[in-house]
């Protein structure tokens, strides 16, 4: 098995004098850097004190999922002699949060729109939606439901 290994550096800027003394004291706001990439000003979702300028977990988790999905989803394409136009999704999930306060997503929707160049491999465009999904790294390691609507259309 061949392993592919990945780093990040996470970086809790939030102080804002008080430490951690209490929960409504410190921002939740933080950098997520990696090697020679742009930086990714995060925080918690605003239900949990975040800032609601910056990234949060729970919505960097979509754009992960579609984007691992699509790109499998092209390969396959090409793979089959597909042309791909255009591709745009607008993923949504369900987290749901216990009594604890801890929680869990429930399911994820992608909802991608494709343009393809010939009417008669709509069919298959569809289908190679559900390949992707068991080839894509993100989904694999998921475990909550991950669904497509797809939309194909051609040029």
């Amino acid at each position: 098995m061949k392993q592919h290994h990945y780093k990040a550096t996470i970086e809790w800027t939030g102080n804002l004098g008080n430490d951690t003394s209490k929960y409504d004291v410190y921002s939740r706001n933080h950098t997520i850097k990696t090697e020679n990439k742009a930086i990714i000003e995060a925080s918690s979702d605003p239900a949990f004190l975040g800032d609601n300028t910056r990234y949060n977990p729970e919505e960097l988790l979509l754009p992960s999922l579609s984007s691992c999905h699509m790109l499998w989803y092209l390969h396959l394409c090409t793979v089959n002699k597909i042309n791909v136009v255009s591709y745009l999704d607008k993923p949504e999930g369900v987290m749901n949060e216990d009594k604890n306060g801890s929680g869990k997503f429930s399911s994820v929707t992608l909802n991608p729109e494709i343009l393809i160049r010939k009417t008669e491999n709509i069919e298959k465009a569809i289908e190679l939606h559900k390949k992707a999904n068991e080839m894509c790294f993100i989904a694999n390691s998921c475990n909550f439901t991950i669904t497509h609507k797809p939309i194909v259309t051609t040029k």
